[in-house]
């Protein structure tokens, strides 16, 4: 069965079953496992080293087992310094010329080894703060195997080359008692892969000694082709070709399904504890939202109007609402958030708006003043760059109930800052804030809010499964009528004179346009655009007053000005760097560049394309690259250029560069898989969803509920496997 991929919908699919196998070793007392306990340490390993183990791994013999090794080591094929290239990592068979003393303790000094591979070329080995059993590793006129990446040696071209602290194998031990193949595990400074292995054995013969109860179903392993839990760690740990490496190996496959299934079995634990706690139940007046409604100069698409109807629903019920509102750019995500916010205040309550960054919160700001203050709703803003008396003033007006909608950035989780009747809780961008920060806004409040989230990055639906699995989701994906489609051009950045010269066209219609870097200043390290750089050359061809410069480091004072500005059509051109990247509107600006945009994902680059636009003028984007472009920058590249579609794009985005790239890393930039590759074992989400519906609505006897109880702890779910061992 190597290499193969299981089958993924088997034919005469089998019935999703909630029974567990029976046969199991008895749980502790305290209802755990062994596997579960603190890893012991193998005998003669150094607590230094030990202390690194349980840092890379975690402290439990299951965070061992569940560390996978990522490559092989095979030395029957070792490659020659000859031939193996600088700056990657290199396994080598060498001889052992010559070996320096041993520094002193507390030196800087290195301990220098000094090899030759096969073929007689000379390399130096490197340790620093060197320890004893190197003298037994590296016996003079032995041959070993060492792994690390081959550096140049720093004195010069004709010094040779070097490998600082590579991992080696032999020693005193001889080659020929080491094994041909030998699994990589992802490693950490002052950690040998020896130690790794050893440790991985140690916890291998445990989990043989003390099997854990199968979780999955019979069928489903049957149906799906894969081994038990048992035998696809021994698998993954003992791979004997890169094929056993690949997320389509059937051990790799059904690891990567237990995770999904306990993290599905978790957020609908999540969701239903949720659904069981007691929240407002906002009445059912309407006159406002409807008077709104008949104001606006377009009719809302089918889209918002399902949405809103989906979140009204929620506001209604005696519940909190936990909801996420996932829209394309320009979909009009935040009419709903603000016909949703004016349901609430009409029905007594008041909102919170959160927003990522101050530019986003002053134009949501100026949106919410513009439709609701003729209704007599009262709308106030809350930044950081405000002064201390206006601070006071304003969370004493919020105390005492004066103001409906509050609308602000972190500065909204502040301990002092105290609504009086909080009634839900809007928060755009949820990635670049974290769970606390919405909890922050919940306190002091007798019951929990309502809470809304909004993203402008489309999630491809499998992966919203396991990011948002604990939300409902409401999805737009129509535009509001009078958006004109964006034509995208691809050019070589040698032709930048050109492109500057055509704009000159478009400044000429009364027209803006922004021009994207992806650096705020010249880097030694990066051989990328700054838009320092790139404003002074482009100030110079407009004139001084015609072009403006925006960024991250400038004060949020500054950045108002600037974007003040460029939306009364002072400024021709904004020169800037990813922070216009979501929520900037100015329906004038019809020209978007983006330098170097093989450096930029599929959804930044469409976050970056959909502030042009947004009016009834005709809009183009263009994409300005480094060549040579690699394949896999021509297939983001070219994605790009023949789709508008935020949800075709973001599926691209999954295969291409992966999860983390697609939800965003800036909630604390957190692994969201051990096992699973989210991108490769997609189409597990929904075959885990499944199982834990079924294992979470049908009845479970001891044995059952135990065995689902111990595949939760597997994976540090803690509050559902209490949950599901109380019946």
């Amino acid at each position: 069965m190597r290499g193969n991929q299981p089958q993924l919908a088997p034919k005469g699919k089998a019935p999703v079953a909630s029974a567990v196998s029976r046969a199991a070793t008895p749980a502790h007392a305290n209802g755990g496992h062994v596997l579960l306990e603190n890893f012991p340490k193998p005998p003669g390993m150094l607590p230094a080293a030990f202390a690194k183990l349980q840092e890379l791994c975690g402290p439990r013999t299951m965070d061992v087992l569940l560390h996978l090794p990522r490559t092989l080591l095979d030395r029957s094929a070792t490659a020659t310094l000859a031939n193996a290239p600088l700056g990657e990592r290199t396994t080598l068979v060498v001889k052992v010329l010559r070996r320096s003393p041993f520094p002193p303790r507390g030196t800087k000094r290195p301990l220098t080894i000094e090899v030759a591979d096969l073929e007689g070329s000379p390399l130096r080995v490197l340790f620093f703060h060197p320890q004893i059993w190197l003298e037994r590793a590296f016996p003079i006129g032995a041959e070993v195997i060492i792994s690390g990446k081959l550096e140049a040696n720093p004195k010069g071209q004709n010094a040779g080359k070097q490998m600082l602290h590579p991992d080696v194998w032999g020693g005193t031990r001889g080659l020929e008692n080491i094994a041909k193949i030998w699994p990589v595990y992802p490693s950490t400074a002052g950690l040998a892969q020896g130690w790794q292995h050893r440790a991985a054995q140690a916890a291998l013969a445990l989990a043989e000694a003390h099997p854990l109860p199968e979780w999955l179903p019979k069928a489903q392993r049957e149906a799906f082709q894969l081994p038990t839990f048992a035998a696809a760690l021994q698998q993954a740990h003992q791979p004997t070709c890169p094929e056993d490496l690949a997320p389509s190996h059937p051990a790799r496959v059904r690891l990567a399904l237990d995770e999904l299934y306990a993290t599905q079995l978790a957020l609908q634990h999540a969701r239903a504890q949720t659904r069981m706690l007691k929240g407002l139940a906002h009445g059912r007046h309407t006159a406002l939202r409807e008077k709104l409604l008949r104001t606006l100069p377009y009719t809302p698409t089918a889209d918002q109007t399902m949405a809103l109807s989906e979140i009204v629903t929620d506001l209604q019920a005696p519940r909190p609402m936990l909801r996420l509102l996932q829209g394309d750019v320009g979909s009009g995500k935040t009419l709903v958030a603000l016909l949703s916010a004016l349901h609430v205040i009409e029905n007594g309550h008041q909102v919170a708006l959160m927003a990522p960054t101050e530019i986003l919160a002053q134009q949501l700001f100026f949106n919410a003043q513009q439709l609701l203050q003729p209704l007599g709703i009262t709308v106030a803003l809350l930044v950081g760059s405000q002064t201390a008396a206006q601070k006071k003033k304003l969370k004493q007006h919020l105390r005492e109930g004066f103001i409906n909608l509050l609308i602000g950035t972190h500065a909204l989780v502040e301990d002092d800052v105290v609504f009086d009747k909080l009634g839900l809780v809007i928060i755009d961008e949820q990635h670049r804030f974290g769970v606390k920060a919405r909890a922050n806004l919940s306190a002091n409040q007798p019951l929990p809010p309502d809470v809304l989230v909004m993203t402008a990055t489309p999630i491809p639906r499998t992966l919203a499964l396991t990011a948002y699995g604990d939300m409902d989701v409401s999805t737009l994906r129509e535009k509001p009528p009078g958006r004109t489609p964006i034509t995208t051009q691809v050019m070589s950045n040698d032709k930048l004179g050109e492109l500057a010269e055509r704009l000159r066209s478009v400044f000429t219609k009364g027209q803006q346009a922004y021009w994207v870097c992806p650096l705020v200043a010249e880097s030694e390290e990066l051989d990328l655009a700054d838009a320092t750089s790139r404003y002074i050359w482009l100030k110079q061809l407009y004139g001084e007053g015609n072009v403006g410069l925006l960024h991250g480091k400038l004060k949020a004072a500054e950045k108002a000005v600037i974007m003040q500005a460029f939306k009364a059509g002072t400024l021709q051109l904004l020169v800037a760097t990813t922070v216009v990247e979501v929520g900037v509107d100015v329906p004038n600006a019809t020209v978007m560049v983006i330098e170097h945009a093989e450096r930029f994902g599929l959804a930044q680059f469409h976050q970056l394309r959909g502030r042009v636009g947004r009016g009834k003028l005709q809009s183009s984007c263009v994409l300005v690259y480094a060549p040579p472009l690699g394949g896999y920058a021509q297939a983001r590249l070219a994605a790009l250029r023949n789709s508008e579609d935020g949800f075709y794009l973001a599926e691209q985005d999954l295969e291409l560069r992966g999860a983390g790239e697609v939800l965003g890393t800036a909630q604390a930039g957190q692994q969201r898989t051990r096992l699973a590759d989210l991108a490769q074992h997609k189409h597990l989400i929904p075959v885990a969803r499944e199982l834990a519906e079924a294992a979470l609505t049908q009845p479970l006897n001891g044995a059952q509920r135990n065995a689902l109880a111990l595949l939760l702890e597997v994976f540090d779910k803690h509050a559902a496997a209490t949950y599901l061992r109380a019946g």
